[in-house]
């Protein structure tokens, strides 16, 4: 037989008892039935759990049950409420766009898995956010790269740094992440490689459930003036030819989208409508601060919001990305007036994934005191947007799942089956006397 010491059998029963909470009351099941005689004696039922459990474990150990959505495959992506979208991987953790990062966000539960393209100077396209390497790179630490510091214009503002455009892609690859916030995490800082956007892609083809990707389009006037490709191919082309290589196809919901899900954005319509003659891959255009014009076609926030301009853009795009400022205005760190941009962009049948959502301290509103979750249920529930570009996709996730009335029958499901398992260990771990 099986010797238990007293609180070990107590954390057995607590275990059982959550992970069968019917047992104890029978309230969720009148919920769903009528009340039928002898139904009380469900409230008695936990013991002989337990005793199953302890004999059945003396033949054989317990395992969760398999998902009851794989359906002997991957768990689809859910389109049943607004994207998880990791921008940049989970960066508010670990620096941005490197492979821990993103492959963090999908054990997190992201949706997507957001991406900035860019291009080394041979021509080959890697996930980077900035044009230029100082700010998230150790650029600094390597003195064999001194004389490449280069002023280059971008979107008309002269800067002054280390581009990506004048750097192989072994010599980026020599290089290390820094995470970006000097407030955040710093002990992940020169440890992680820039990595391309064919390893990006294969992070999202690898991971154990279905995982969308959504790359952008970043700052393509800039990198087609530096870069250079073979018979006349331009930095779209390139973007579009790698997703094709890797099976990325079909239109928004088609059964081919919903295999390897993928969303491309841009800040320049010009770069979307382009695209649009080569792909069916549902876009989504970015729509800057009130002060920035678009870097191609040098229109202002307003040009481009108007409704005759989402008349247009809706050829071409399923939604808009729009920082979230300019959906709710902040004045001293409090919120204003929402604008009607969501309620117009939905007349337009047009999704919006604003940008972007931190639980940091300082980046929350004093409306929300301090509570991520708090700020995800305003704009979720109250300003009604699709999708969210996230730092922190994994408290966006328990959010989520928590406040979900679809995803808390499968939760629970879930939990009960690996309380299940620890309960099996718990019991595996004792030798037979």
């Amino acid at each position: 037989m099986l010797s238990f010491t007293s609180k070990t059998l107590i954390l057995i029963i607590d275990l059982v008892t959550r992970a069968f909470p019917f047992a104890l009351s029978v309230s969720s099941i009148n919920t769903h039935a009528r009340k039928k005689p002898g139904v009380e004696s469900l409230t008695g039922f936990a013991p002989f759990i337990l005793l199953f459990l302890v004999v059945h474990c003396t033949a054989r150990p317990l395992y969760p049950l398999p998902s009851r959505n794989t359906h002997g495959s991957r768990q689809p992506l859910q389109t049943f409420r607004p994207f998880n979208i990791a921008h940049r991987g989970s960066n508010g953790e670990l620096p941005e766009e490197t492979a821990p990062a993103y492959m963090r966000a999908i054990e997190e539960g992201a949706d997507f898995i957001e991406a900035d393209i860019l291009s080394s100077k041979d021509g080959v396209l890697i996930c980077f956010h900035d044009v230029f390497l100082d700010n998230t790179t150790d650029i600094a630490k390597h003195k064999e790269f001194a004389d490449r510091k280069r002023t280059y214009e971008v979107q008309g503002v002269n800067t002054t740094g280390f581009f990506s455009v004048d750097f192989t892609l072994e010599e980026l690859k020599s290089l290390r992440a820094n995470q970006r916030y000097s407030f955040r995490d710093q002990q992940f800082n020169g440890k992680f490689e820039i990595i391309t956007f064919e390893e990006y892609i294969s992070i999202a083809l690898d991971a154990p459930r279905v995982v969308g990707i959504y790359p952008e389009i970043k700052n393509p006037v800039f990198i087609n003036q530096h870069v250079k490709w073979a018979n006349g191919k331009i930095f779209e082309d390139k973007f579009v030819e790698t997703l094709e290589k890797y099976g990325y196809k079909g239109s928004y919901m088609s059964k081919q989208w919903l295999k390897q899900p993928a969303f491309i954005q841009s800040f320049a319509p010009s770069s979307l409508v382009y695209i649009s003659n080569q792909t069916d891959l549902p876009k989504l255009f970015l729509i800057n601060d009130f002060t920035i014009l678009t870097e191609d076609t040098n229109q202002t926030y307003w040009d481009i919001t108007s409704d005759s301009y989402l008349d247009y853009i809706k050829q071409y795009v399923l939604g808009i990305g729009p920082s979230k400022d300019t959906i709710v205005p902040i004045v001293n760190n409090y919120l204003q007036t929402p604008t009607d941009l969501v309620a117009r962009a939905h007349a337009h049948n047009l999704q919006v994934h604003p940008y972007t959502y931190r639980s940091d301290n300082n980046s929350l509103r004093f409306n929300f005191s301090q509570d991520p979750y708090e700020e995800y249920d305003y704009w979720i529930n109250k300003i009604g947007v699709d999708g969210l570009f996230t730092d922190f996709p994994g408290t966006l996730h328990k959010f989520q799942e928590w406040t979900s009335s679809k995803s808390s029958h499968d939760s629970d499901n879930k939990t009960a089956s690996e309380l299940l398992h620890i309960i099996a260990n718990l019991v595996s771990s004792y030798k037979r006397t």
